[in-house]
């Protein structure tokens, strides 16, 4: 699997960034939604330059599946870059009923002034970005209280914009999903494939899962000790520990051979479904080193 370098940059993505620079003209905010898993792999590093001088709220979803003390922290790290910041589970509804309200604090000055000049009840647009499989559709479906925006656990299913009204004078633009064009840090490559915001048909699933399993041999022991029920050794690689892991499920083809191909797909799937507990993969230090 060659993460490093890869170049991921469909049609569609140069189309949809076309298009933000275009629309942000037309609105007056901007909503980022990032995986709370990975909040810095999960930002697009052009979307500062695209919507420079708006308003942003960043929502941090999948507050479920993130570590509590790591999301607390990287709230605060957001709140001191000047942005707002919502916590939320799009899934199960968490966070979102708070969202209206979130806009029109981080709004509160515009609004004032639309006030003063008469324009009381004045329609309020916010364009809402994130990366392919970050939850965006999902999260702007329950803002509205309807099935409005295509939502499916897989990248790359919005392909045009949509406005979205959740009230009468608050207005959604849903926005495809956007990578950036290269991956020069095979580290946030490796965070955005374990998430699913890059799509598994391009990845070696086996490789991906191997790498997956390092970390949290390194990192989270304890917890493939108790979902694999498989001793975790400090000399250790990944391949080892999803082999010990495959071998543990009875995973075995023809020779005993360990199906490792098949523990991927069970590691991958367990990871991205919260079953194996709650991991934040980068911490705010990365950013500040």
């Amino acid at each position: 699997m060659q993460i490093e370098g890869l170049s991921w940059f469909p049609g569609h993505m140069t189309k949809t960034k076309r298009m933000i620079v275009a629309e942000i003209k037309n609105v007056d905010a901007v909503c980022e939604i990032l995986d709370a898993r990975i909040p810095l792999s999960s930002r697009n590093p052009d979307v500062d330059e695209m919507t420079v001088g708006k308003p942003r709220l960043v929502v941090l979803n999948r507050v479920d599946q993130a570590d509590p003390r790591e999301t607390n922290r990287w709230a605060s790290y957001f709140r001191g870059k000047g942005c707002a910041v919502l916590e939320a589970n799009a899934k199960g509804g968490v966070g979102t009923a708070q969202f209206a309200a979130a806009v029109r604090e981080l709004l509160r000055d515009k609004l004032t002034a639309y006030a003063e000049k008469g324009q009381i009840g004045r329609t309020v647009r916010v364009m809402v970005l994130g990366i392919p499989n970050v939850g965006k559709s999902t999260f702007i479906n329950k803002v509205a209280h309807r099935k409005t925006a295509k939502a499916e656990d897989r990248p790359g299913v919005t392909r045009s914009k949509q406005w979205v009204p959740v009230d009468r004078t608050l207005e959604l633009l849903d926005t495809p999903g956007i990578l950036w064009p290269k991956f020069d840090d095979v580290e946030v490559g490796k965070r955005l494939a374990f998430t699913g915001a890059i799509k598994d048909d391009v990845m070696d699933i086996e490789e991906l899962a191997c790498y997956l399993m390092e970390y949290l041999g390194r990192h989270y022991a304890a917890v493939l000790t108790e979902r694999y029920k498989i001793e975790v050794e400090e000399s250790d690689t990944g391949y080892d520990l999803l082999t010990k892991a495959g071998r543990k499920r009875g995973f075995l083809m023809r020779g005993a051979e360990v199906d490792t191909e098949r523990m991927a797909r069970i590691l991958l799937d367990e990871f991205r479904g919260g079953k194996l507990g709650r991991f934040t993969l980068e911490t705010v230090e990365e950013v500040q080193r």
